[in-house]
């Protein structure tokens, strides 16, 4: 059972506007890739735990705190007897390893995954010590990428590979394993935890001015929209959507961009480069927000 749900972070969501409405440096923009490319692979690994058909409790993207330090948790299971912590990686290509050390082909060293695995093992351990739960834990790198092939892989490490997935969550499912209350009540205790403002976003300056104004389509990511009726359609990849539903998209991203910036009807009719009509946009805004102020100061909140 998915007792906590992934959603996209923050950042990346930030991140994907800026790189839609702006013209990115190399550094951030490869940033920007590497997170997707990382959520992608977690998401990829929740959809094969989701089919799991053994008892157990299944906690998405934690972000916990021990003796104040932070550590991120991609995915952690919880069954009868004992926890089972994966740390995910959606690297491509070929990779070697040596002297504890992980390099691509090309014999560029990248940070070693054990190292993070460890860590958050060690600040997990000590949390659970502290709560109460001294449960066990199994900790393991999960290569989510079909596409991955790591050489000179040493077989005392706690390594899944590509290949190796769909064998270990049978063998998850061999084990007979009844929950019990206690179960229940560690994952309300580490959901409780749960950090949700992470201070580790890294994100470029940006101000509203230099931003591009328009409606993006929600699947192509393009600016070339038509409205035609009720519904705007892409005229790249053909998708059409409910001009509401589009707003209020385009509406988030602005609240997600600016938010110490007031929500009002000129503001978003700017931001949606006056394609949709100002009185459509204020009663947009009308229907799902709370309306503050009269008149030409009127604003809107949740």
């Amino acid at each position: 059972m998915i007792y906590k749900h992934r959603k996209e972070p923050n950042e990346l969501c930030i991140l994907k506007s800026l790189n839609t409405r702006m013209s990115l440096d190399e550094k951030d923009k490869q940033y920007y890739f590497n997170l997707k490319k990382g959520y992608e692979g977690e998401v990829l690994f929740d959809s094969l735990l989701e089919k799991l058909s053994c008892e157990c409790i299944i906690l998405n993207d934690l972000l916990l705190k021990q003796n104040n330090t932070l550590f991120q948790i991609d995915s952690l299971l919880i069954n009868r007897d004992s926890l089972y912590l994966y740390e995910v990686k959606n690297y491509e290509g070929d990779y070697y390893y040596d002297s504890d050390r992980l390099y691509k082909k090309n014999q560029k060293e990248i940070s070693n995954p054990l190292i993070q695995l460890n860590r958050t093992e060690s600040l997990l351990r000590q949390l659970l010590k502290h709560l109460g739960y001294p449960t066990p834990i199994f900790a393991s790198v999960v290569f989510i990428n079909p596409e991955f092939t790591l050489y000179q892989s040493p077989l005392n490490k706690p390594f899944i590979f590509p290949t190796q997935i769909n064998r270990h969550l049978k063998e998850l499912n061999t084990v007979s394993s009844k929950l019990k209350d206690d179960h229940k009540r560690l994952a309300d205790k580490l959901l409780s935890l749960h950090v949700t403002d992470s201070p580790y976003r890294k994100l470029p300056s940006y101000e509203y001015k230099e931003l591009r104004k328009g409606v993006v389509c929600g699947e192509c990511l393009s600016f070339t929209i038509s409205v035609e009726g009720m519904q705007f359609s892409c005229l790249i990849c053909g998708h059409r959507e409910e001009i509401e539903a589009a707003v209020m998209r385009n509406v988030r991203t602005f609240k997600l961009l600016f938010p110490d910036n007031k929500l009002t009807a000129n503001v978003i009719h700017e931001w949606c480069n006056e394609v949709v009509t100002k009185r459509r946009i204020t009663r947009i805004l009308q229907k799902n927000f709370k309306v503050k102020g009269v008149h030409q100061w009127t604003y809107y909140e949740e």
